[in-house]
This record gives structure tokens, C-alpha cells and sequence, in this order.
């Protein structure tokens, strides 16, 4: 039996666009670059061509956009201020506009990213100067309240970058907007997500999340909320509601209830980078931290075994162990280490553990009394379905199956396909015709391809 994170949000897949010229395949972009393209193909199908042949044979510039578009936001997001995130936007996307213009006839600069850094800066200098109603509402939004000759420095060194990408994250999980809400605004600003792609990565369509995001913005306007990092006596808070929503994207790439892809590393990845910011900060390296990110270690360890090379998924009993990374199960184990020092408990301690003893694949009691007893704890701090089944699971494998069955039985979680599916698992090898029977009702619940494969295999294999 797989052991699942319980899934919240939908969140994103790669979103695949067809350029629409013979010669031309698939070409990863956001809305932001489908604009771009129109644009250009307006100007002459063969100068199109030419740039969309470029790239597609570089992919240069649209992994640019992912990785430099969030540094460049943030840092022009914490410049400004909370009013005008969407101007940020607009200018950081200026900058890579200008360099898919001028790089197309001028070729690739040496230094690509200093290019973009200059040219946003530059663009950033302009706007302020140029647009006098514009500069003077910044000047009164600015935190140091400075003139704006004083403040046209846009600041894009490293470590401003890394402090402005932390502020920000704690800005948009401000507890004033819904956890939905805080997620979809950390894809597309921190994380370089277009709205189409956060669009597909909810199930819903692109109006939808602007007026989400739009409300969401408005509402920390209102709140009058500083892009900044929270003052000691509230930042214990704060960071709860940081480390919820880098759970629920992890979670969310690891498996999803609603989305037929098995795994979504681009979303894992995500999580446990903007998690990393927060363990290279002296303010926020802390023992829950680094308890989530040995967490996100442990399970990322195991993705590339996760899924067969038809992209099904593999579940843990038959995963190949050679396929794991133990690079990063060692470094899940150094930072669950860390985590222990103080006297802090939380779901992420508890559920690092459990990860940690599924990094060792023999099945034997100590192991199964172990998780068992993580458990039992982590019910009591963080009680949720899937624990409660998995905990089952665990009672069945220290104990026995009667016990379990039991133990399952008071659940009663009838909704949930998890739980005729785990009766299924207790039942087998005892009573074939009830265990195909809960495999059954369990199909019919499920949502997803993948979950319906998996229980279709496990009847067939009664």
C-alpha cells in the first residue's frame, strides 16, 4: 500500500502549447510568452520561424523566465511596495520581452541573466522617472518614504534577491487570505507561474484565477501589509502559515486527487526551494523547517522510482531501491537531525520520521512498531483521514490483520476510497470475495486514471 500525503489544492502541470507552424513541435510557455509570439508572428511568419526555431533549439530564454522572472518580481515587488505588484510584473516581463527582440537579431549576450538584470533595472529607473503621477504615489508608498531620485537604485545582488524572495513569501501567506489563495499567489510570483498554468494547476480557467489573485492582492492592500520580514514576537505565527502552504504545494505535487499525472516534480521542486530560502535565513532556520524539508527529502528520494516508464505509478513494495537517491535521503536525515534540537513536536517531525523509516525497505517489525508509534503521536497533534488509514496500515504490519480490521472498521471513512481500499488490502490473502468487493467500491470512488489503475490491478491480482 502506497502511504499518501493528504492531497489539498490542485496545482500545476506543465502546460504544453502548439505553435501552430509546420516544423514546429511543442513549446513550453506561459500566457505571458503566447502574447509575446502572437505578437511577433503578426510582424512576418519567417522572422517567427526563425526565433521560435532558435529557441526551441536552445530553450534558452523560457528557462530564463522561470528561473530569473520571480527574482526580478520580488525584488521590484519589495522596491515598490504591496500597491503595485502588478506594475513589478510588468516591468519584469518587459525585460524579457525586450530580450527576445534584441537577442534574435543581436545574438546572446555572454553573461544572459546580467543582461536581464540591467535591462530591468533600466526599465525600472524609466518608469519611476518618466511617469510622474506613478512616481509620486511610490514615493508615499515607500517604506523609508525617500524621494525617488533616492530610491531608482534597483538592487538585484544576490542576496537582496534571496531576502526579497523570503519577504515576499511571508507577504503572500499573509493569514488575512485563504490558504487557495496564498498558493496560487506564491506559483505566480515566487514561483514564475503564468495564470494559464495556474489556471490548469487549479482545474479552473484563467478568469477565475485572476479574480482570485485579484481579490487575494486587494486584500493585503487593504490590510495594509509591509513586504518584510515579521518582527520577533510574531514570526513563530507567521511562519505556520509560510510552512502549511510550501506543505500543500509540496503535497500537491506528490500526489493529487484531482490531476491523472502521477507526480509533478516541477511543484516538489518548487516547494523544497523556496523551503531552502528559509533554512539559509538565521531567522527562520529553525527546528520545524528543517523538519519539513528532511521531510520533502525523504519522499522526493524516492520520485524517480515512483513511476514506470510508461509514467504509471509504482507503489513502495515495488519500487526498485537502486532507483532511490540516497544523496538526499542522507541529507533529509542530517536536516531531520537538526530538527530535533529543542523541544518543538510538530506534524512535520513526525511525519519526516515516518518517511525516514520507508527509506529502509526491509520489511520487518522494528520498523513497522516504529511507524506505528509516529502514528499514534501524529494523530494525536494532527489528526487527518489519510493518518488514520495509514496508521491502520502500520497496526496491521506490527500486529496483525484481525486487529487492523478492527481498528479500520471504526473509521468509518465511507467517503473516502482510501478506506475500502485499505479494507481491500486487510482482507486479502483471507477472504478473497470481501476483498474484492471493498477493491470495488473503492474504484468507484476513486477520481483519478492512476488510482483507478492501481485497484484495478489489485483485482485483477486476487
Amino acid at each position: 500500500m502506497e502511504f499518501f500525503w493528504c492531497p489539498a489544492f490542485r496545482t500545476h502541470g506543465i502546460f504544453l502549447a502548439r505553435c501552430g507552424l509546420s516544423g514546429i513541435a511543442h513549446f513550453n510557455v506561459c500566457s505571458f510568452w503566447q502574447r509575446m509570439l502572437k505578437c511577433l508572428f503578426s510582424a512576418g511568419k519567417e522572422i517567427f520561424h526563425a526565433i521560435v526555431f532558435n529557441m526551441l533549439q536552445q530553450e534558452l530564454i523560457p528557462h530564463l523566465f522561470r528561473t530569473e522572472f520571480r527574482k526580478i518580481a520580488a525584488v521590484l515587488c519589495k522596491t515598490f511596495g504591496m500597491e503595485h505588484i502588478e506594475t513589478a510584473e510588468d516591468i519584469a516581463g518587459a525585460a524579457f520581452l525586450a530580450a527576445l527582440e534584441t537577442w534574435s537579431y543581436k545574438g546572446i549576450p555572454e553573461n544572459p541573466v546580467a543582461w536581464l538584470y540591467t535591462v530591468a533595472k533600466n526599465k525600472a529607473k524609466n518608469h519611476l522617472n518618466r511617469d510622474k503621477l506613478f512616481a509620486a504615489k511610490i514615493a508615499k508608498d515607500m517604506a523609508q518614504g525617500a524621494a525617488v531620485t533616492e530610491v531608482t537604485e534597483i538592487d538585484l545582488s544576490e542576496q537582496n534577491i534571496n531576502d526579497s524572495q523570503l519577504q515576499m513569501l511571508f507577504a503572500v501567506c499573509h493569514p488575512s487570505i485563504p490558504a487557495e489563495a496564498q498558493v496560487g499567489l506564491a506559483l505566480r510570483i515566487l514561483c514564475g507561474f503564468g495564470i494559464e498554468e495556474i489556471a490548469v494547476a487549479f482545474l479552473t480557467n484563467k478568469e477565475t484565477i485572476n479574480k482570485r489573485l485579484y481579490r487575494a492582492k486587494e486584500k493585503l492592500r487593504q490590510e495594509k501589509v509591509v513586504i518584510e520580514f515579521p518582527g520577533e514576537g510574531v514570526i513563530g505565527e507567521r511562519l505556520s502559515s509560510v510552512l502549511t502552504t510550501l506543505y500543500l504545494l509540496f503535497s500537491e505535487g506528490y500526489y493529487s486527487e484531482s490531476n491523472d499525472l502521477v507526480l509533478r516534480e516541477e511543484l516538489c521542486r518548487e516547494a523544497m526551494r523556496l523551503t531552502l530560502l528559509l533554512l539559509q535565513n538565521d531567522l527562520t532556520n529553525l527546528p520545524d523547517v528543517n523538519a519539513l524539508y528532511a521531510l520533502m527529502c525523504f519522499h522526493a528520494s524516492r520520485f524517480t522510482a515512483r513511476k514506470n516508464e510508461q509514467g504509471e505509478i509504482v507503489l513502495y513494495n515495488d519500487q526498485n531501491e537502486s532507483l532511490w537517491n540516497y544523496d538526499l535521503i542522507a541529507r533529509g536525515a542530517y536536516h531531520l537531525h537538526l530538527a530535533s534540537h529543542g523541544s518543538q513536536l510538530t506534524k512535520y517531525h513526525l511525519e519526516a520520521g515516518i518517511a525516514y523509516w520507508h527509506t529502509i525497505k526491509a520489511d520487518t517489525k522494528e520498523k513497522w512498531e516504529n511507524i506505528l508509534q509516529l502514528y499514534n503521536r501524529l494523530l494525536q497533534v494532527a489528526y487527518s483521514p489519510v493518518a488514520a488509514l495509514n496508521r491502520t496500515y502500520a497496526l496491521s504490519k506490527a500486529r496483525n490483520k484481525e486487529t487492523a480490521i478492527e481498528e479500520a472498521e471504526k473509521l468509518k471513512l465511507t467517503g473516502n476510497h482510501f478506506y475500502f481500499v485499505l479494507l481491500g488490502e486487510l482482507h486479502s490473502g483471507r477472504d478473497r470475495e470481501t476483498a474484492k468487493k471493498y477493491f470495488e467500491q473503492a474504484l468507484m470512488l476513486a477520481k483519478t486514471k492512476t488510482d483507478k489503475q492501481t485497484i484495478a490491478a489489485k483485482i485483477a491480482l486476487l
